[in-house]
């Protein structure tokens, strides 16, 4: 007999909710759930494909332990006591900064991976943090934080009510957005269309996305912030500013023209490569929209400029009067954010609070560059990494230069990885701990909620009971924090009630808490489900701005709509003056080297990645129902490049960069421009040890190997993935 469970699909931003067919313990197929609040039955191939992913074969049963050289089968218990023999051995010996910890991209599409992280890395007291951000989105949230006081304070675009849609270095079409929760992205768009809006779409590639648009633009990679200058010193310079009722919430106004004065259409077209006219028409209809907002992603923050241009990308908003309006970019309010106090001044945003010991990157968000994790490890002296925890992370991927991060990770005293998978960073480790597969875990969007176009709420409960062996996720990082920090065989529902203790010791003597008052014991008497992160979640709806409970989110099954975004200014600011603080000193300070990239002589040809629809970054190459079709990697690149430089489509070619060379297969097409060739990223599944059949058989090559990590955005030890210069030869 079969029956069905509703399920917040876990695969990428867009939160779809999912209706799944159970059969005999196993899931059987995935539609989109028709009465979900916010994806209204939308789904993507990755959504359709849960079931596969679920039970892959390839998927880890149980813990990994290092014995003799080789990783081998061990209970759970065994695999904590390896780690609880070793790691506070290792602290105690070397200190604290000893150990570092990588958070990848899955961590916050998991429940687990947004409760406990941060209680392990306080656990550890070390501040060696590096994650996926620095290799994503830490450009926006290093503007945020300048700009705003906080850098999760970042705005979304009203999809559903702007009549102006500027996207830059975005294809969500394919990626189903980023940085904004949007199930039906595609939809979203057409329908912007429809209602007689207009999408302009800047990108050096002609991507489904750009197909949608009433106009395509498609500039030299990495000039996205001299273009964002431009239509700013534009909007300025011909009198189209008006921030209207924002104009009393900012400082810096008055100064961005003389800040930005260099920066004209004139001066920037030949580095943009676009006409002044394309630039000045831009400007004028984004400041005569009725409503309009700008939208950029990762193809402007990974690269050399990238905070600049997340800057930029919200001033342009401010200046148009579209920042926390409806219809153009607006702050969303999460059911598990905490009550708001008034508004006014706050501890603001700081930059460079430590730096890395080897190279002395600045310290950004509680977080070093991903790129400088090898040195960290392979160089000697007092504070080098000698223990690694990896939680759904694969830098040797994902990161620059994966060859010299494998070498380093292979000379580790000690490394745990929490994974399902034996890939090409967990088959260095000393323990593999592998999570249940996502029907046998509890959902709920701690982090996209605080990015959705919508707000809403919405929770999932384990579709299926954990099979025999497994262990749930959250326990999983439960008793990791005990192992290291010196307590295991401590119940692991301590840590829990640890937090839920803390928690509600704050929240009855916060004036501004709806607990304020009350007695933590009863309230702690109060909470409701059955395991720990339950009671958190109850915990965090109570204290939220909804005044909701688990309980109204297990009688809405569907979720609960809490309706469009809504102004939220001057609320959400935490600068120092209370105010939004338009030309911050390290922005300022930056303005000069974009000033000397106007005269900069381009590269002949660069290089950008690009999305697949059926993917997401390495995590779903093993997976045969995603595999093939267009999810290929192939080097695109425009027909006169190919003529020019002997290329043949289906042929194959040698690409070099600073990092080194590959051998890829060549894609001629004109949906690349003349100059730009385009590689995916997460692919390069060929090292010995790993256990990924699937993607093993077709392992394509590693674009990150192209690179050796010195190539940043300074502001937030981001790194350059995109717009970098490439040489490519001709292969027999």
């Amino acid at each position: 007999m079969s029956r069905t469970a509703l399920r917040i699909c876990p695969l990428c931003e867009a939160t779809c909710g999912l209706t799944l067919t159970l059969a005999e313990g196993v899931v059987t197929g995935a539609r989109g759930d028709r009465e979900d609040v916010f994806s209204r039955g939308f789904i993507c191939p990755k959504g359709a494909a849960f079931g596969a992913l679920d039970s892959d074969p390839d998927r880890l049963r149980g813990p990994l332990v290092r014995r003799d050289g080789r990783l081998r089968e061990a209970t759970w218990e065994e695999a904590f006591e390896a780690i609880a023999a070793a790691v506070p051995a290792l602290v105690q010996e070397y200190g604290a900064q000893s150990v570092g910890v990588v958070l990848g991209n899955p961590n916050v599409h998991t429940m687990a991976g947004a409760l406990y992280p941060p209680l392990l890395l306080k656990s550890l007291g070390t501040r060696n943090l590096f994650t996926a951000s620095t290799l994503d989105q830490m450009p926006k949230h290093v503007s945020s934080g300048l700009l705003f006081g906080d850098p999760f304070a970042i705005p979304v675009p009203d999809l559903d009510r702007t009549d102006f849609l500027l996207l830059l270095g975005a294809n969500p079409v394919e990626s189903n957005g980023s940085l904004c929760t949007a199930p039906d992205f595609p939809g979203r768009l057409k329908a912007l269309r429809a209602r007689g809006g207009t999408l302009v779409v800047v990108d050096p590639r002609r991507t489904r996305t750009a197909a949608l648009a009433d106009r395509h633009l498609a500039p030299r990679p990495g000039s996205d912030a001299l273009l964002l200058a431009a239509l700013v010193h534009t909007l300025i310079e011909e009198k189209l500013a008006d921030p209207g009722a924002l104009e009393e919430h900012c400082d810096g106004i008055g100064e961005l023209g003389a800040a930005l004065g260099s920066f004209t259409p004139e001066a920037v077209a030949p580095a943009c490569d676009l006409t002044a006219a394309e630039i000045r028409t831009l400007a004028r209809e984004l400041a005569a929209a009725p409503t309009a907002a700008v939208y950029a992603r990762i193809g402007s923050c990974t690269v050399e400029f990238g905070t600049l241009a997340s800057w930029l990308v919200d001033v342009l908003n401010i200046l148009t009067g579209n920042l926390d309006r409806p219809g153009g970019a607006l702050f969303p309010l999460s059911a598990t954010a905490p009550a708001g106090a008034p508004a006014g001044p706050g501890k603001g945003f700081a930059l460079g609070r430590w730096s890395s010991r080897v190279a002395g990157h600045p310290e950004v968000k509680g977080e070093l560059p991903m790129a400088a994790l090898a040195e960290e490890i392979e160089t000697p002296g007092d504070g080098r990494i000698r223990v690694l925890l990896a939680i759904a992370a694969n830098p040797v991927l994902s990161a620059p230069d994966g060859d010299r991060l494998d070498r380093a990770l292979a000379g580790l005293d000690f490394m745990v990885s929490v994974d399902p998978y034996l890939n090409e960073t967990s088959r260095h480790a000393h323990v593999v701990l592998p999570p249940p597969p996502p029907s046998q875990s509890a959902h709920f969007d701690f982090a996209f909620n605080g990015f959705a176009v919508r707000n809403q709420a919405r929770y999932s409960p384990a579709a299926l009971p954990l099979a025999d062996g497994r262990m749930d996720e959250c326990e999983i990082h439960a008793r990791l924090i005990l192992a290291v920090s010196g307590l295991h065989g401590a119940p692991p529902g301590a840590v829990d009630e640890r937090v839920i203790a803390d928690s509600l010791a704050r929240a009855v003597t916060d004036p501004h808490s709806p607990l304020h008052g009350g007695d933590p014991r009863e309230l702690a008497r109060r909470l409701t489900g059955r395991t720990g992160p339950e009671r958190r979640l109850d915990l965090m709806l109570r204290t939220g701005p909804y005044d909701l409970t688990l309980d109204d989110l297990r009688q809405a099954p569907h979720g609960i709509d809490l309706g469009p975004l809504r102004p939220r200014l001057p609320g959400v600011l935490k600068t120092r003056s209370g105010r939004i603080e338009l030309l911050p000193d390290p922005i300022a300070a930056e303005l000069p080297r974009l000033r000397a990239a106007l005269a900069d002589r381009p590269a002949a040809l660069v290089l950008v990645g690009r999305r697949h629809l059926r993917s997401n970054n390495s995590w779903l190459h093993n997976v045969p129902a995603l595999t093939g079709g267009s999810n290929r990697c192939t080097l695109q690149v425009h027909p006169q490049d190919a003529d020019r430089l002997g290329l043949v489509d289906g042929g194959q070619a040698r690409i070099t960069a600073d990092g080194g060379s590959l051998e890829v297969p060549v894609e001629v097409t004109d949906a690349i421009r003349s100059g730009v060739v385009s590689l995916p990223h997460g692919w390069g599944h060929d090292r010995a040890g790993s256990r990924l059949s699937v993607a093993a058989a077709a392992p394509g090559a590693n674009v990150n190997q192209l690179l050796d990590g010195s190539r940043m955005d300074r502001l937030s030890g981001t790194a350059v993935l995109n717009g970098f210069p490439v040489e490519l030869t001709p292969l027999p």
